[in-house]
């Protein structure tokens, strides 16, 4: 063979002589890094070619389309409370179910996104929600509120697979950054849900039954169980699983090796750095979950608000997510490149100690238009720091991302539940955020006591090779051959 011949071979990752592994595409409209599985280095938020920014675009809105039918009855609730004649406890006991249905189900997606890629998860999952979402209008009880919500919660599963697709498809380099937008957009369909369906498709359907307040709640969920459903279905046909193609692609011609999701669980769960970071991401994405079914109670309660008008200003929370927490990721990647791990594990304790604080003080505003500013301000810090905390998950245990990624993102949900019980219990909402803010401030500090293999620490230098140092081993070894 020629040495040019050699030089291509060489440029592709693959040994001299020996045939190219298969892979879907040839070329690519990204920047790629051949050491990373042909991941990107760069984001073209303007394209929409396959397979990595068709991915991220697909992902993003898959996600956003699951928080739409997830949190789809929240902006409801006071009606059905009303026409049900519901108590507090019982519909924060739905709310509870909501999102505690969702670790279960984080927990088994993590492994599963291993084996199977996120694609087809996302059309099992967006389907399966749909469901439960379009028959709301047959509940007339608090336990089938909480049934009905049980189920709808297996939505909230889905972050799993928008967090696993972006951290196989984009570089190291900048996955914090890719994590956070598609996740933080992502997320803004929270924000979203109490403006369309508690400002818009609420009044619109009120209006279409004549004022009928209890037919429209019964009715206005189509809306969003349509939405799901066909989303999962486009979103499978249109996408890939991977730079190199579906999973069953490269399995079938040998350029992957099969997956054992229960391997990848047990390997997720052994590695201590997990747990850290399921801890931190109960106190940060827990408490966007529980705003997310809080906010509007808490401003109609506090403030003397109509429903439409308590919905507005909460769907303000969720709108931090057009930018906050890709803002987190791109800090995150930035410390990165400055300081190393460190840079990131500092980003991650600053911000999440500047959200607790924010709930603090936003427990003991009492102005209308200071409670919008300090929420708003509080809301950036809590979606910056979901940010930070996917920068630090895909280097923990890169074969088995998938596992970590669920069981950290089961960790919101987690933090959800348990501040959702302290609203539930406590009469006073300014002592269940007291709560909210007092442990987020004492958890923010876990972060400095996290030690990544073959990165430096905060306190002390990792014996182990940083991946930057063996990525460079095998271009040497690779060009002298």
């Amino acid at each position: 063979m020629s040495s040019s011949g050699q030089q291509v071979e060489r440029a592709r990752g693959v040994p001299t002589g020996q045939a190219p592994l298969w892979k879907k595409y040839k070329s690519y409209d990204v920047t790629v890094d051949r050491h990373q599985d042909d991941m990107a280095t760069e984001i073209k938020l303007c394209s929409f070619a396959r397979p990595h920014m068709r991915v991220f675009h697909c992902t993003w809105w898959s996600f956003f389309v699951a928080f739409f039918v997830w949190f789809a009855i929240t902006p409801l609730l006071p009606e059905i409370q009303d026409d049900l004649n519901l108590t507090k406890q019982e519909i924060w006991s739905s709310s509870i179910a909501g999102v505690g249905s969702t670790i279960v189900v984080r927990f088994l997606l993590g492994p599963l996104c291993d084996k199977y890629g996120a694609r087809v998860l996302y059309l099992i999952i967006l389907c399966s929600s749909s469901i439960p979402a379009a028959l709301t209008g047959l509940v007339n009880s608090a336990e089938g509120l909480i049934i009905l919500r049980l189920f709808i919660g297996i939505a909230g599963g889905s972050f799993v697979m928008c967090q696993y697709w972006s951290s196989v498809t984009f570089a190291k380099e900048i996955v914090g950054t890719a994590n956070a937008i598609v996740a933080g957009w992502g997320n803004l369909g929270a924000g979203m849900t109490n403006l369309i369906v508690g400002s818009i498709l609420f009044p619109m359907f009120r209006s279409i039954f004549d004022g009928d307040t209890e037919k429209a709640w019964r009715t206005v969920c189509v809306v969003p169980a349509f939405v799901a459903f066909t989303t999962g279905i486009i979103v499978y046909f249109i996408s890939d699983d991977c730079p190199k193609g579906n999973y069953s692609e490269l399995k079938r011609n040998g350029a992957m090796k099969e997956v054992s999701a229960s391997m990848s669980f047990v390997k997720g769960c052994a590695n201590y750095n997990t747990w850290l970071l399921f801890i931190q991401y109960a106190i940060c994405f827990g408490v966007e979950l529980t705003m997310n079914n809080a906010a509007a109670e808490y401003f109609r309660d506090e403030f003397d608000l109509t429903n439409e008008s308590a919905g507005a200003i909460a769907s303000l929370f969720g709108w931090m997510n057009l930018f906050a927490r890709g803002i987190g990721g791109h800090i995150s990647d930035m410390a990165n490149a400055k300081w190393g791990m460190p840079g990131r594990l500092w980003a991650q304790t600053i911000l999440l100690a500047f959200e607790g604080a924010f709930v603090l003080i936003f427990a003991n505003t009492k102005s209308l238009a200071g409670a919008i500013l300090v929420m708003v301000l509080f809301s950036i810090f809590v979606q910056a720091a979901e940010g930070t905390s996917f920068g630090i998950v895909p280097y923990v245990d890169p074969p088995n991302t998938g596992s970590i990624s669920g069981i950290v993102g089961a960790g919101g949900n987690v933090g959800a539940v348990g501040f959702g019980m302290a609203f539930r219990q406590l009469e006073s909402n300014k002592d269940a955020l007291t709560i909210m803010g007092a442990t987020v401030l004492v958890f923010s500090l876990l972060s400095l006591f996290m030690v990544i293999e073959g990165h430096d620490s905060v306190f002390f230098r990792n014996c182990g090779k940083k991946a930057e140092e063996e990525d460079e081993e095998m271009l040497q070894v690779e060009t002298s051959s």
